[in-house]
């Protein structure tokens, strides 16, 4: 079962429509036992970063999330999901993030690209070693869909797809147990529900 962690953020059920479709068995929750008792987690996210971080403190949860990585219990983060895994963003001074990855989260430079960066775009995947693949068997140039102003700058050699919006902006990360996408696999069609079924499948 893999545990969709709702944290009244995102779009939880369209993660867990994507994930049936791809072969897996999902409960939306922010129930602990769930979370503790589920094989995989997913944490998603849409909005401002220190928005997403004062709901997800206010539910109680961080430190069993943190406890669950921390136990290579397998875990997806999507969209700001992956940006509360680093320490800080630009978008939230002052405001901790789960800091179970090195890095911060800063502003794209769009060099006059509208942001944010809205739509379709194309990755380029990196050789970055870690459990979990979920980019097997998937084309070079695969497209995925973007929402975001924001992306991680990662402080260490877990960058595992980048894009290009105004600069290479990293649009996955993957270490060990730990795998997260700043595009939206639920809404990147075919492309999306592979990666997704990697993940299940895992």
């Amino acid at each position: 079962m893999i545990a969709i962690i709702d944290y009244g953020v995102g779009n939880l059920f369209s993660v867990e429509k994507a994930i049936i479709a791809s072969g897996g068995r999902a409960v939306v929750t922010s129930d602990a036992k769930e979370i503790k008792s589920a094989d995989k987690l997913v944490l998603p996210g849409v909005g401002a970063f220190g928005d997403c971080m004062k709901n997800l403190v206010n539910t109680g949860l961080v430190d069993i999330i943190k406890e669950e990585i921390s136990n290579k219990k397998p875990m997806l983060g999507i969209c700001v999901g992956l940006q509360l895994l680093f320490e800080e963003s630009e978008e939230s001074p002052g405001v901790a993030g789960l800091s179970v990855l090195k890095g911060r989260v800063k502003k794209i430079d769009s060099k006059g690209l509208k942001l944010p960066h809205i739509g379709w775009n194309s990755l380029n995947i990196a050789d970055v070693k870690s459990d979990i693949d979920i980019f097997k068997d998937l084309g070079e140039n695969s497209y995925v869909y973007f929402v975001h102003s924001f992306y991680a700058e990662a402080s260490e050699s877990i960058i595992s797809a980048t894009t290009e919006y105004g600069e290479e902006i990293t649009a996955a990360v993957a270490k060990e147990n730990i795998v997260a996408t700043q595009f939206h696999p639920e809404k990147s069609g075919d492309v999306g529900l592979k990666i997704l079924k990697n993940f299940v499948e895992f």
